[in-house]
């Protein structure tokens, strides 16, 4: 049972035939006692042990919480660039939070995409079109639902095509990256699962001149 402070000290203050000399509290009749300090064995085991937590907590936070990823091509610029790093939320979607238009994901590659090197496991791009929602491409801009979307995030001038009409399945996202020249996304291999998405991007935190939360 947790005790408060105070508790502590009136229980010291009430052992029978203590007292104190010189600030340093005795047993009775006898001198203090030093303290035995720890041996090589034992700090060396408290140690390994704070080690074994320290790694545990590390692991628990990269596999379920946040991790780092490093970005291999230019697809996202120039929002993301070649060399950048970043940090990604892998907890507030298995929590239940939505997928909104204008997050960028970081995603399994789906099996049947046929984009980049084999070697490539994981993809970042932006959402654009969520289920149900029917995605089209005109005069270089995006259309949802007929209307069109507002893309601040692109740079001025961005023309963007290849976007067949279609509605887009239930539980699935279409996903593009910033860089729409340059850019093999949900035009190429359609609407991902929202099952293979990690997380969110939620900061560019390398290089240090380029940091942004997001």
């Amino acid at each position: 049972m947790t005790q408060s402070i105070e508790d502590l000290g009136s229980l010291g203050d009430a052992r029978v035939g203590s007292h104190v000399d010189g600030g340093i509290a005795q047993p009775p009749g006898g001198q203090a006692r030093r303290r035995r300090k720890p041996s090589a064995k034992r700090r060396l085991i408290e140690w390994g042990v704070i080690l074994l937590v320290a790694v545990s907590l590390a692991f628990v936070v990269r596999t379920s919480i946040l991790e780092t990823f490093y970005i291999p091509s230019g697809s996202m610029e120039p929002t993301l660039m070649i060399g950048d790093r970043i940090l990604v939320d892998k907890l507030s979607f298995q929590l239940g939070g939505k997928v909104a238009t204008g997050d960028i994901v970081v995603f399994k590659r789906p099996p049947w995409a046929n984009v980049g090197p084999p070697n490539i496991k994981y993809l970042v791009k932006r959402v654009i079109g969520l289920p149900g929602q029917t995605i089209s491409s005109h005069g270089g801009q995006v259309y949802i639902d007929g209307r069109l979307l507002k893309e601040p995030f692109l740079p001025k001038g961005t023309i963007t095509q290849g976007i067949k009409t279609q509605t887009i399945p239930k539980n699935h996202y279409f996903v593009m990256g910033d860089n729409r020249p340059d850019s093999e996304d949900s035009r190429f291999f359609g609407p991902i699962p929202g099952s293979l998405i990690v997380g969110k991007v939620v900061a560019r935190i390398w290089p240090l001149s380029r940091f942004k939360i997001f």
